[in-house]
């Protein structure tokens, strides 16, 4: 039986249509609920026709009113609502009960190392004190000896399982205890909704970083996720155990040889001769630990690894501890000798920055184990009908085939053109006949030629990389030509690599972003690009010359530290198979941090958000107002270009050369564009631009808000922002669209608001080069003529709601335009401002 609220139980159907009457909530039959409850799960809110039929099908509800009927769907919407946020707030709860539980934990570990420097600060200020009176009473010296830890052999097997022991001890002093001074990331708060607490050291041999977090995940899932280093680590290019072993409590003892990348041409890469703990505790806990072997040779062969430098892993690990209620509270710890010597001097800041380490293995691991769990709760929504794992793996395929090319191992059959050594590009050709590698089997096509890498390396003074990354990927017809995207496509599709093969085809410039999915904090997204392109035979105007392009972009937030900036792009068919091959090409841009400023305020790495903030671009990324930093401002990074192209036997040389010219042209317009974005070194080309807080980014926006308010009779700002900067900030943050167009005949845009440029999609730069008839469509464009006199006359016009057009082609709806004249000195028309209110994608 069920009912809402009963009195007492009526037995007679005079009494029953009487509590009807009354309006009081009846006693339903098991029956009656089961027929109710199939209509529920069909249709939770059914209609009053709906309602009228169930009665009229179902002979046991007869005897109920509609109204009645209504009423029980209105309490079951209820109840099932209430459920599912019960639901919500036991696990936010059981989030916020393990996290405050590792904030603890936290804590006095904090408290220890307060202790512990307050002794030591007592044991020096002893030991001066002693040595001052031995000073003066010269009677005895003052010998201090520091004990060395003797490396070990690690061929001789009967040390394994000590060094094992020792690393593990190593390793949870670093975890949970005080054996490395850990201050805060610069930019990572901890919090419920954050990727967990994440710290870099300071003061201590070689770099290191840790992050402690919760995954809902159990602890034996999460170390195997986490062992299977190169599903995650993209910098990891080979993992393999040579030998594996058990040691006590169920572990086990692996000897590992690992191969990493080389981020840029500039430098050779590493590789780790290293040992595997794997064990659990005593309080249940798993721990899998891991630092380099000693010993003279040790490893594979010495001809694998001619082209690595080998560096060292320090005790380093995970800590899993099961949650009560499900999930784990983990604790990560990297800590790395990368051997910085051996690259030059420009790059070491790379090689000896903790937070590049952070960024790159210890919040890369946090973040991989997070997505892996939403996609298994079914939380994670992906495009086109692809699976998660597919999805993943795509982007896996274009990041390792990127490095692939920028590495050029010649275990995977590439070699270097003959070349003077002067050239300011390098080449490298691989005629194994397929696009696949070693470490990469499954991305291989047979190729009646091969396959030529033309990259190059070079510095970049001024230049925030998170925003050239993303004016290069919504930009794409400012650096690239769209005809040698077509010549790789068509190359890769048809097997054929001539030039005479190509048909002509004429490129619209404009590109179309279709989204196929982003990580769960969004730093990094995986897309398809289709370049329009149209044949310029009349007879083959039917036929699609679009190019489509699988492209990740990661690294945009200009307020992540020590992040990587990338753009890795590969021609696809329209319709790719999951296996589909790939051959990667693209950008890297990585900060070359100071070894000295690792541990700075992070306050100081973001910079003042105003009305002209040096090209702001895209949506806003927890942007916070603070004031400009030099490492910011007048920091270095490093640009690497790698490019593939397929070719026949017989045309090398042939493509040789037109690769080589391509590349040169994609470098000199990246500079180009850097020199434009950059806060110090503005080209001809751009216009004026208003730096951050300068008089004339003040008073424009002033102007604004003053013929706004003049025109209108009501404030576009909040009335109690007073000094010119306030109004600034307002603006520039404010929800609806502001744009600003110049008074000649044909409007160009030279300013937007934040909410402007993401609604455009555009950046300051870009702006410029915008009409104003551009960004509507046709009835956009008949409403704006029909109201331009008016609006001339009067100072301002009511626009209806309508459609416009971003840069990337995508539609945008919006429920209000206001336009108005901006008056600036001696009143003389200074340009016209557009609002676009409650503006969103169709």
């Amino acid at each position: 039986m069920a009912m809402a609220v009963v009195p007492h139980r009526e037995s007679s159907s005079s009494s029953f249509n009487k509590h009807l009457d009354n309006g009081k909530y009846v006693r339903y039959t098991a029956e009656q609920v089961e027929a109710l409850e199939r209509v529920y799960s069909e249709c939770p809110k059914p209609s009053s026709m709906r309602r009228q039929q169930l009665i009229r099908e179902c002979p046991i509800l007869s005897n109920i009113e509609p109204k009645q009927i209504k009423v029980w769907f209105q309490n079951r919407r209820c109840r099932e609502k209430q459920r599912k946020e019960a639901s919500r707030l036991q696990t936010v709860n059981r989030k916020l009960t393990a996290m405050n539980k590792l904030l603890m934990e936290e804590n006095d570990r904090l408290q220890k190392q307060v202790s512990q420097l307050v002794y030591e600060n007592g044991y020096m200020r002893q030991q001066l004190q002693n040595a001052s009176a031995a000073t003066t009473d010269g009677s005895c010296e003052s010998v201090v000896t520091t004990p060395q830890h003797p490396l070990r052999d690690a061929n001789n097997p009967a040390g394994l399982l000590s060094i094992a022991e020792e690393t593990l001890a190593e390793f949870l002093s670093k975890a949970t205890g005080t054996a490395v001074d850990w201050v805060q990331m610069p930019g990572m708060k901890p919090g419920p909704d954050s990727v967990g607490i994440v710290a870099i050291s300071h003061s201590c041999s070689g770099v290191a970083a840790r992050a402690c977090g919760l995954v809902s995940l159990e602890p034996t899932k999460i170390a195997e996720i986490l062992k299977d280093r190169p599903s995650w680590f993209r910098d990891c290019r080979s993992l393999e155990a040579f030998t594996v072993f058990p040691a006590g409590n169920g572990g086990t003892i692996e000897l590992l040889y690992m191969q990493m990348y080389a981020p840029t041409t500039l430098a050779p890469a590493r590789d780790f001769w290293t040992l595997r703990y794997t064990t659990n505790l005593e309080d249940g806990s798993l721990v899998v630990c891991e630092r380099s072997l000693s010993g003279s040779g040790a490893g594979p062969n010495t001809s694998v690894t001619s082209q690595f430098v080998r560096a060292e892993m320090l005790p380093s690990g995970y800590l899993i501890r099961p949650c009560d209620g499900g999930g784990s509270i983990i604790h990560i710890v990297d800590h790395l000798d990368l051997e910085a010597w051996s690259v030059p001097e420009v790059l070491r800041p790379l090689y000896e920055s903790s937070k590049v380490v952070a960024q790159k293995m210890t919040i890369a691991a946090l973040r991989h184990i997070r997505q892996i769990a939403q996609e298994t709760s079914g939380e994670v929504v992906y495009g086109l009908g692809r699976q998660p794992a597919v999805l993943r793996t795509f982007s896996q395929r274009l990041s390792r085939g990127f490095n692939d090319a920028i590495n050029g191992f010649n275990d995977d059959g590439w070699s270097l053109m003959n070349c003077d050594g002067a050239e300011d590009v390098v080449i490298a050709v691989n005629s194994t006949k397929t696009v696949g590698t070693v470490t990469n089997p499954a991305n291989t096509l047979p190729l009646p030629g091969g396959i030529l890498c033309v990259k190059a390396s070079m510095l970049l003074q001024n230049v925030p990389p998170a925003l050239l990354t993303r004016f290069l990927r919504e930009h794409r017809s400012e650096w690239a030509d769209f005809n040698i995207d077509a010549y790789s496509a068509v190359s890769l599709k048809a097997g054929s690599y001539a030039f005479r093969g190509l048909r002509s085809t004429r490129f619209s410039g404009s590109q179309v972003i279709m989204p196929l999915g982003q990580t769960v904090e969004h730093e990094e997204m995986l897309e398809v690009i289709r370049l329009e392109g149209h044949a310029l035979a009349q007879e083959e105007a039917v036929l699609s010359r679009d190019i489509h392009l699988l492209q990740i972009c990661s690294g945009v937030d200009e307020n992540a530290v020590g992040t990587c900036s990338e753009l890795v792009f590969a021609p696809i068919d329209e319709m790719f198979p999951d296996d589909a091959p790939l051959l990667p090409s693209g950008f890297r841009i990585i900060p070359l941090d100071s070894k000295t400023s690792e541990t700075q305020d992070a306050l100081g790495a973001h910079r003042t958000l105003d009305l002209a903030s040096s090209l702001e671009v895209g949506p806003a990324m927890n942007r916070t107002s603070g004031d400009a930093s030099p490492s910011t401002c007048n920091g270095r990074s490093v640009l690497t270009i790698a490019f593939q192209f397929p070719f026949e036997n017989h045309l090398q040389d042939n493509v040789a050369t037109m690769a080589r010219h391509y590349v040169r042209s994609v470098i000199s317009s990246v500079q180009r564009v850097a020199m434009a974005i950059s806060p110090s070194g503005l080209g001809p080309h751009v216009g004026p631009k208003l730096s951050p807080g300068s008089p004339e980014a003040l008073t424009l926006s002033q102007w604004i808000c003053q013929s706004y308010s003049y025109h209108l009779g009501a404030e576009l700002l909040r009335s109690d922002c007073q000094s010119g900067d306030s109004v600034l900030k307002q603006l520039w943050h404010h929800p609806d669209a502001i744009l600003c167009c110049s008074l000649k005949s044909l409007p160009v845009f030279s300013f937007a608001n934040q909410a402007g440029l993401d609604m455009l999609e555009t950046t300051l730069v870009a702006l410029q080069d915008i009409t104003l008839d551009k960004i509507f469509d046709e009835s956009g464009r008949k409403a704006l003529c029909s109201d331009f006199s008016k609006m001339m006359q009067q100072g301002f016009a009511y626009l209806p709601p309508g459609i416009c057009i971003s840069t990337m082609g995508r539609h945008i709806s919006y429920e209000q335009a206001i336009a108005w004249k901006v008056f600036g000195e001696e009143n003389n028309v200074h340009c016209l401002a557009f609002s676009f209110v409650n503006w969103s994608f169709v």
